[in-house]
C-alpha cells in the first residue's frame, strides 16, 4: 500500500503544469492547431485594419453623396470606433465568465453579418449604426484574440506570435486602401463605397466557419475547475496527449472579478495597459483615418474631377501606410528581445518626432518641400507608432492580468483607448477646420511625449514571464 501510494506521489510530482506542456519543444515548435488559432486570431485584427482604412477612402465619397456637414462627417467616421469601445469591454468580460472560444466565434458571425448590412444601408442613420456594430464585433476581437494567442503560445516567443498576429491590422489597412483603389478603379462612380465594405463578407464567412473549429483555451478551462475538459482542450491543441499538474487550492488563487482592475494590487497594471494605449489612439486613428483627406486637401485641391482627387490622395495615403507594415516587421523580432517596455518609450518618442515634421509643412508653400515635409514626417509616425505604442500596447494589455480577469483587463485597456480613437475620429474634422491642420499636430506630439512618460512611470515588463504567475505573485505596483 506504501509503494502504491509513493508511486502515485511520484506520478502526480511528475506532471507539469499547463504553460510547461505549451513550453516544451518538441520536433515540431507548433502544432497544426496552434497555427490555425494563430491565423484566424490574426484575421480579425487584419479586418479591424480593413475597415477602418476603408472608411477613410470612402468617407469623400459618402460625403460627397449625402452632402455631409463636418460633425456628421465625423459621427461616420467615430462609428466603428465607438463600437469597439463598447465591444472590447463587454465581451471582454463574456470571454472572462462564458468563454474564450464563444465570444471568439460569436463576434466573427456578427461582422459577418454587419459588414454586409453596412454596405446596402439606404440612408446615413442607417450606415452609422450598422459601422456602429461593426465596431462592436471588432472591439471584442481586441481581448479575445490576443487571449487565444497568449494563452496558446510559449511564453519564450509569445509576444513575437502575438505581435505578428497584431501586425495583421496594418496588413489590413494596407488592404482597404488598396480594396479602395480597386473599387474606384472598377466602378469609377460615388457609389463605390458599398462595394469596398461589401468586398470583406466572404472573407470573414471563411474565418468564421474555421473559429468554430477551435477548441476551447485550456487556461481559462482550469480557472473555471473544468479539468477534465481542460485536458481535452490541451491535448487537442498540442496534438499529443498530457497529464496536467492540478491547480492550486481555491485559498491560494481567489477569485478575481471587474472591480479588481482598480484595486491597490492591480491599479498599476490597469494604468499601463490603458493609459498609453488612449493616448497612442489620439493621433493613430486621426492619421490613419484622414490622411486621405488632408493629402487631398494639400495635394489636389486643382483637381477637377472630385473621383480622380479621391483616388490620388489615396494612392498617396497607400504609399504612406506601407510604413505601418515595416513598423510591425521591424517590431516582431525585437519585442521578446528588447522588451515591451523600451519599443514603447522609443516609439511615442519616435511618433512626436514624426507629426512634428509634418506640422512643419504648413508654413511652406504648396511644392515640393512641402509634399517632402508632410510625406517624410507621416511615414515616420506609421514607422514608429508600429515598432512602439501601436503593437506594445496591445500586447501588454493581454499580458499583465491574471487570468481569471485577463479578459476584462484587457477589454477595459482596449475600450479605454477608443475614448481617444473616437474623439479623434469625431472632432478631427471640426478641429483641422477651427485651428488648422499644423496646430492639430502639435497638440498631437505633446500626447506623444505624455505616452511616452506614463510607460516609463508606470512600467511592468512581461517578456519571457508565464502567463500562469504574471499577476498572480505580489502586488503589481511594486513590479518592474
Amino acid at each position: 500500500m506504501k509503494i502504491t501510494e509513493l508511486e502515485e506521489q511520484n506520478l502526480q510530482n511528475s506532471k507539469k503544469t499547463l504553460q510547461e506542456y505549451i513550453d516544451e519543444t518538441p520536433p515540431r515548435p507548433l502544432s497544426d492547431m496552434q497555427w490555425r488559432l494563430w491565423g484566424v486570431a490574426a484575421m480579425g485584427k487584419f479586418f479591424e485594419g480593413a475597415v477602418v482604412f476603408t472608411t477613410g477612402v470612402a468617407l469623400p465619397l459618402i460625403e460627397k453623396q449625402y452632402n455631409l456637414p463636418a460633425t456628421l462627417k465625423g459621427t461616420v467616421a467615430a462609428a466603428t470606433l465607438f463600437g469597439i469601445l463598447v465591444g472590447a469591454s463587454l465581451f471582454g468580460n463574456i470571454a472572462d465568465r462564458l468563454g474564450r472560444k464563444f465570444v471568439f466565434v460569436l463576434e466573427s458571425a456578427l461582422f459577418t453579418v454587419f459588414i454586409g448590412l453596412a454596405a446596402l444601408s439606404w440612408n446615413i442613420p442607417a450606415l452609422i449604426f450598422f459601422l456602429f456594430c461593426v465596431g462592436m464585433s471588432l472591439g471584442s476581437d481586441y481581448p479575445t484574440a490576443h487571449i487565444m494567442i497568449s494563452e496558446a503560445m510559449p511564453s519564450s516567443f509569445r509576444g513575437r506570435m502575438v505581435l505578428a498576429a497584431f501586425s495583421f491590422q496594418a496588413l489590413g489597412s494596407l488592404g482597404g486602401v488598396l480594396v479602395g483603389l480597386l473599387m474606384l478603379n472598377i466602378y469609377p462612380e460615388v457609389g463605390a463605397w458599398r462595394w469596398m465594405y461589401a468586398i470583406w463578407v466572404i472573407p470573414s464567412l471563411i474565418v468564421l466557419l474555421i473559429r468554430t473549429t477551435l477548441p476551447e483555451s485550456a487556461l481559462w478551462l482550469l480557472s473555471r475547475d473544468r479539468i477534465e475538459d481542460a485536458h481535452r482542450s490541451a491535448d487537442k491543441l498540442l496534438r499529443r496527449s498530457v497529464e496536467i499538474a492540478p491547480p492550486p487550492p481555491k485559498e491560494q488563487a481567489p477569485q478575481r472579478n471587474f472591480g479588481d482592475l482598480f484595486s491597490p494590487r492591480y491599479i498599476r497594471a490597469t494604468i499601463l495597459a490603458a493609459v498609453p494605449w488612449l493616448l497612442q489612439d489620439l493621433s493613430t486613428y486621426g492619421i490613419g483615418i484622414f490622411t486621405p483627406s488632408i493629402l487631398a486637401t494639400l495635394f489636389t485641391k486643382t483637381e477637377p474631377n472630385f473621383i480622380l482627387r479621391d483616388l490620388a490622395a489615396t494612392k498617396g495615403s497607400g504609399t504612406i501606410d506601407l510604413l505601418l507594415v515595416l513598423g510591425f516587421a521591424a517590431s516582431v523580432p525585437l519585442v521578446d528581445w528588447v522588451g515591451r517596455i523600451p519599443l514603447q518609450i522609443i516609439g511615442f518618442i519616435g511618433c512626436a518626432a514624426g507629426l512634428a515634421i509634418a506640422s512643419l509643412s504648413a508654413g511652406v508653400p504648396a511644392g515640393d518641400e512641402r509634399t517632402i515635409l508632410v510625406f517624410v514626417g507621416f511615414m515616420l509616425f506609421n514607422f514608429m507608432t508600429n515598432l512602439g505604442p501601436n503593437a506594445m500596447t496591445y500586447v501588454i494589455a493581454g499580458e499583465i492580468f491574471p487570468t481569471e480577469i485577463r479578459g476584462a483587463g484587457a477589454g477595459f485597456a482596449a475600450s479605454f483607448a477608443k475614448i481617444g480613437a473616437v474623439s479623434t475620429a469625431f472632432f478631427f474634422p471640426i478641429l483641422r477646420k477651427n485651428i488648422g491642420t499644423s496646430n492639430l499636430l502639435h497638440i498631437l506630439v505633446f500626447t506623444s511625449l505624455l505616452g511616452a512618460l506614463v510607460t516609463f512611470l508606470f512600467r511592468i515588463e512581461p517578456k519571457g514571464k508565464s502567463l500562469e504567475t504574471l499577476g498572480n505573485g505580489k502586488p503589481t505596483f511594486n513590479a518592474r
